[in-house]
């Protein structure tokens, strides 16, 4: 089931420049604050960890802090974005590994990043104990394909937790290009409820989700525009592929204009979907029986 007709390689261009995405990665470090704020609910001691769509390696750093006896392995389709990472996590591996030496004389804390497909990993069935998504799976697709080949690599009772844009994200940027052409400007997220559906279809067992909003607000159009850019751009294959005309352009501005609240302010809306779901242990019956289930009547 695909969410949207996204173009897979145009996502892995448009993160491909790290640069170009600096100015919102405020937003994506407090999710990933708030995450952890919920994976720490969770008594969990995993082995080995893997951070879905990882990026420049920041939220590698968040778990290692967490789990620093644990291996942590980082998976991205953007090649560039990787490159960053690793330069970026070996020197700062240097200095903890150097830090912890000194003050309890040993560091087992690993990690090692590798570019791929969120729905074919070459990584190994169950071999990773948690695996953790920040702002990533909306990026993709085939969302209930992406759940199945986490749960593959998943061990029995290992943990799933992320997060992802919810249906009315950037809402206020869809209303203001609405009438300028008959074109997708921004993604159709997916609805939590239909997240918890695809966990469950996936094999996870009993999923929790939940969802915030969170409100940014701008003094300027040009400036609201830029850090939407930010979080990623547009990589619907619907998308216009030309320059928009003058006369549609102003129009979705001055729509953007009109939305300014009391205090002047033109609000961009977040809506944040929050999931964590454990894979249950593999029930299976001998060769030639059944599995019956029966419930006991009691007066």
């Amino acid at each position: 089931m695909k969410s949207a007709p996204i173009d897979l390689n145009r996502v892995r261009y448009l993160f491909s420049r790290p640069a170009r995405l600096a100015t919102a990665d405020f937003i994506y470090r407090e999710i990933a604050t708030r995450m952890l704020e919920r994976l720490r609910l969770v008594k969990l001691d995993p082995a080995r960890v893997l951070d879905v769509g990882c990026g420049r390696g920041a939220d590698i750093r968040i778990l290692q802090g967490q789990y620093p006896q644990a291996q942590i392995v980082g998976i991205d389709g953007s090649f560039q974005g990787l490159t960053l990472a690793r330069k970026e996590q070996t020197a700062a591996s240097v200095f903890l590994n150097r830090l912890t030496s000194f003050f309890s004389g040993n560091s087992n804390s690993e990690w090692d990043v590798i570019c791929g497909d969120f729905c074919q990993m070459p990584i190994s069935e169950q071999s990773m104990n948690l695996v953790w998504s920040n702002m990533a799976l909306h990026w993709h697709s085939e969302p209930d394909q992406v759940f199945k080949e986490w749960r593959r690599l998943l061990t029995t009772h290992g943990l799933l937790m992320f997060s992802c844009f919810g249906p009315d994200s950037l809402k206020e940027i869809r209303h203001a290009f609405d009438e300028a052409d008959c074109l997708a400007h921004t993604l159709p997220f997916v609805d939590m409820h239909d997240f918890g559906d695809m966990l469950v279809n996936a094999g996870f067992a009993t999923p929790v989700m939940d969802m915030e909003v969170i409100t940014l607000t701008y003094t300027s159009v040009a400036q609201l525009l830029s850090e939407v850019r930010a979080l990623g751009g547009n990589p619907l294959e619907t998308r216009g592929r030309g320059l928009m005309g003058k006369m549609a352009w102003r129009r979705a501005c001055d729509r953007l204009e009109q939305m300014r609240m009391h205090d002047g302010r033109i609000p961009l809306t977040l809506e944040i979907i929050y999931g964590h779901a454990f894979k249950p242990e593999l029930k299976r019956a001998n060769p030639g029986e059944s599995i019956i289930k029966f419930d006991i009547l009691r007066k």
